[in-house]
C-alpha cells in the first residue's frame, strides 16, 4: 500500500509514450519517468525532424521488412495496436498526414514537433504522472520479482516497471544503453549491439563533396566481389562519407561484414535501364551531339560538382569531345555509371545512427505481453529489444506497438 504507483515506465521516448498512455487509459496509476527534460527526444528528429510516423500498407507487408527471427517477435504486437491506429490517434488531434509513394506516412504541414505535442497531450488528458530530469540507476528485484526503480530523485516503489529506455544511438538524446545494464544486471543476456540506420564513413572522404546529394540512385556494398547488400533511394555525401536513406539502409549488414574483411561500396547512378539501355543511351546522346564534351552527358546523371570525378573514373580527360570519345570511352562510361565506385567503408559510427541492432534476447521476452521471462513484473519495449528494422518508418512502428502491449499487460497484471 506504500506503493508510488501501479505501473513505473522508464524512458519517455516512442515506446514509452505509448506505454504510459494505455497503462494509466486502462485505470493504472502510471508514472513515466525521463532522465532528460523532454518527451519523444529520437522522434524529434526522425525523418530529419518531419516525423515518419510509421509505414503504410498491410501488416504482413510491414513485417517482412524486418529480419525473421524480429519480425516473429513483434508480430503479436504489431495486430494488436497497427499503423493504422497509431496514425488515427495523431489525426484524430488535427495532424494532417500523407503517404509517400514509398510507403512512409509524414505530417502534411506539421512536423515531428507537433506529433510529439499530440502524445503529451493524450498523457496529460488520462493522467499520467510525468518525472523529468530524473535519472534511473537501477531496478529495485526482491525474491524474483520487480519493486520499483532506484532514481536520481529517490526510490520509486510499484509492482510493475517497463523499460523503454532505447538502444545506444545518439547518447545525445538520452539513450546511452541504460536500460540493457539493469537487464544485464537481474539475469537478461544482451546479444551484440551494432549500428543499424547510421551514416557511413569512408576511407576516401572528401569534405568538398559534403552536402552534394544523389537523387533516386541504387547504392550496392561489397565484401570482395560478392554484393552483400543494395537500397534504392537518395544518397548524400557528408565530411566523413555518406549518409541519406541508402546508406542508411545498408548500414546494417555493412557492419556485420565489416567484423570479418573489408567492405566496398559503389552506386548505380542509372538504376532503371540496363547495361545495354545505357549503352544505346550514350550512343544516341553522342549521335546527336557531335560537338559537345562529354560531361554534358555525365552532368545528366550527377550534379555538376561530380562530373569530373566520374570522368576520371572512366580513365577519360574531363574535356573530351564526342568526336574523340571512341567506343572504348563509351563501354566505360556506361560500366561506370552503372557502378561508379566510391571506395572502401572505414567504420559504421554506432552513436550516430537512428537506432542500433541488438540488446536483451527476444527469446527472454514473451512476444504476446512483452513480459520478461527473466523477473516477475517487469516489461520491455521498444528499441531496447534486439529487434531493428530498415528506414522507412518501421522502427517507430515497432516501438509503438511494443510499448502498447507492455503498458496494457502491466495494466492489467497490477489490476486485476
Amino acid at each position: 500500500m506504500d506503493r508510488d504507483a501501479d505501473v513505473l515506465v522508464v524512458g519517455a521516448g516512442a515506446a514509452g509514450i505509448i506505454a504510459a498512455w494505455r497503462a494509466a487509459s486502462i485505470g493504472a496509476r502510471t508514472i513515466l519517468v525521463e532522465k532528460t527534460n523532454r518527451l519523444g527526444t529520437k522522434i524529434l528528429i526522425s525523418g530529419g525532424g518531419k516525423c515518419n510516423i510509421t509505414h503504410d500498407g498491410p501488416l504482413e507487408d510491414v513485417l517482412r521488412a524486418f529480419r525473421p527471427n524480429e519480425a516473429r517477435f513483434i508480430r503479436p504486437a504489431c495486430y494488436r495496436f497497427t499503423n493504422r491506429q497509431i496514425v488515427e490517434m495523431l489525426t484524430d488531434r488535427g495532424l494532417e498526414v500523407y503517404t509517400r509513394e514509398d510507403g512512409r506516412i509524414f505530417p502534411v504541414h506539421q512536423t515531428a514537433k507537433d506529433v510529439v505535442a499530440i502524445l503529451r497531450s493524450y498523457l496529460h488528458d488520462i493522467g499520467v504522472d510525468i518525472r523529468f530530469d530524473t535519472a534511473v540507476n537501477g531496478l529495485i528485484v526482491r525474491n524474483g520479482k520487480v519493486d520499483g526503480i532506484h532514481t536520481s530523485m529517490g526510490d520509486l516503489r510499484a509492482p510493475t516497471v517497463i523499460v523503454a529506455t532505447g538502444g545506444s544511438s545518439y547518447p545525445n538524446s538520452g539513450t546511452t544503453g541504460d536500460g540493457w545494464v539493469w537487464a544485464r544486471s537481474v539475469g537478461h543476456t544482451i546479444t551484440k549491439v551494432r549500428a543499424a540506420l547510421a551514416p557511413i564513413y569512408m576511407e576516401n572522404a572528401d569534405p568538398e563533396r559534403s552536402g552534394v546529394a544523389l537523387r533516386d540512385v541504387l547504392l550496392k556494398a561489397r565484401a570482395g566481389t560478392k554484393e552483400i547488400a543494395r537500397w534504392r533511394g537518395d544518397l548524400l555525401f557528408t565530411h566523413r562519407g555518406i549518409s541519406g536513406p541508402t546508406a542508411l539502409g545498408i548500414s546494417r549488414i555493412v557492419t556485420e561484414h565489416l567484423e570479418s574483411g573489408a567492405v566496398s561500396l559503389e552506386v548505380d547512378l542509372a538504376p532503371d535501364r540496363s547495361f545495354e539501355g545505357l549503352s544505346e543511351v550514350v550512343k544516341a546522346w553522342c549521335a546527336d551531339n557531335p560537338k559537345k564534351q562529354v560531361a554534358s552527358l555525365v552532368e545528366q546523371f550527377v550534379p555538376k560538382s561530380l562530373v569530373k570525378e566520374v570522368i576520371e573514373a572512366t580513365q577519360e580527360k574531363l574535356d573530351q569531345t564526342v568526336p574523340n570519345f571512341g567506343q572504348r570511352g563509351k563501354n566505360r562510361l556506361v560500366e561506370v555509371l552503372k557502378g561508379w565506385p566510391l571506395g572502401m567503408v572505414r567504420t559504421v559510427p554506432l552513436e550516430k545512427g537512428e537506432c542500433v541492432a541488438g540488446g536483451i534476447s527476444l527469446d527472454e521476452v514473451d512476444p504476446k505481453s512483452m513480459k520478461s521471462k527473466r523477473i516477475e513484473g517487469l516489461f520491455l519495449c521498444g528499441e531496447v529489444l534486439d529487434v531493428a528494422g530498415p528506414v522507412g518508418g518501421y522502427n517507430l512502428q515497432s516501438a509503438f506497438a511494443t510499448g502498447f502491449v507492455a503498458g496494457d499487460s502491466a495494466a492489467h497484471e497490477v489490476l486485476i
